[in-house]
């Protein structure tokens, strides 16, 4: 069986030590970046790889450039051939975020044309938490080559976005915190606010108490109540740097609303050029 999208922590037990497998441990903190590799040097699933989002799962910023700009191809593709991936791997990617992280990957992987590849429900803490086996032991892959075929519909650019708002024929779905939307908190970026004509939906309504995924009926439900009208085609998903908006990606794939892209740059990369407009909706004060 091919999984694309979620996978439990019981179907991934059961592949556990299955050669065509590659699991990757993509925990990270941006507050503190090199937490998420000294979790995994303490504790990580079997046979798990580790990816950092900064050094593997992003390219190197610009003046023109979010905070995490999609990684060089080529080094991303190496990178894949040392994990021992190709195109007949199975690949499951976790966190220990419900998927804040490792959705990153889970998308940048079919933006690669591989659609085998899907995010453990759970993450970590769902492992933990059934007492399943972790080890500290460090992987070794059979080196592979790994031949991209990159789908460019999957991504939108500031001007795709620009361009699709203006003819009112893109619904854009913003994964950051409502407080950081409408402008009144921005602990990372130097400019608050949202895209004029966006609407936020929290990457967090996409997960239950226990911080595994919704059933697809319940996020097929409230994603179609959000974007009305809309066909998932014409939805982009965007947050702080093109890193949460997965996933609402995942979530609405997870749901059978499948086409909907990204907008990779995302906030911090809007603000990089003063033309392009701005919506704090904060109070102005009273005189």
């Amino acid at each position: 069986m091919t999984y694309t999208t979620l996978i439990s922590t019981g179907q991934l037990l059961k592949q556990l030590n299955d050669r065509d497998w590659a699991i990757i441990d993509c925990r990270f903190n941006l507050a503190d970046t090199e937490a998420g590799f000294k979790a995994y040097r303490s504790g990580h699933l079997p046979n798990a790889f580790y990816a950092h989002l900064d050094m593997d799962l992003s390219g190197r910023t610009a003046d023109y450039t979010g905070r995490h700009p999609l990684p060089n191809v080529t080094a991303f593709v190496q990178k894949l051939g040392a994990w021992g991936i190709t195109h007949q791997t199975q690949v499951v990617v976790y966190d220990d975020a419900s998927g804040a992280f490792a959705a990153r990957l889970w998308w940048l992987l079919r933006y690669l044309g591989h659609d085998k590849v899907a995010v453990l429900d759970g993450g970590i803490k769902a492992w933990h938490k059934l007492g399943l086996p972790v080890t500290t032991a460090l992987p070794h892959g059979q080196p592979a080559v790994y031949r991209p075929y990159i789908n460019e519909d999957l991504v939108l650019t500031a001007m795709d976005v620009q361009n699709g708002l203006a003819r009112k024929n893109l619904c854009l779905i913003d994964a950051r915190a409502p407080e950081r939307f409408r402008g009144e908190q921005e602990p990372i970026d130097p400019v608050a606010g949202h895209i004029p004509g966006a609407v936020n939906r929290p990457f967090q309504f996409n997960l239950d108490s226990n911080g595994l995924f919704l059933p697809p009926g319940k996020l097929q439900e409230q994603f179609i109540t959000l974007i009305q009208e809309q066909k998932p085609e014409q939805v982009a998903h965007m947050c702080g740097s093109g890193v949460t908006a997965c996933h609402n990606l995942l979530a609405m794939e997870s749901a059978g609303l499948t086409g909907s892209k990204l907008y990779a740059g995302s906030w911090s990369e809007w603000i990089r050029n003063p033309n392009r407009p701005v919506a704090p909706h904060r109070k102005q004060p009273v005189n």
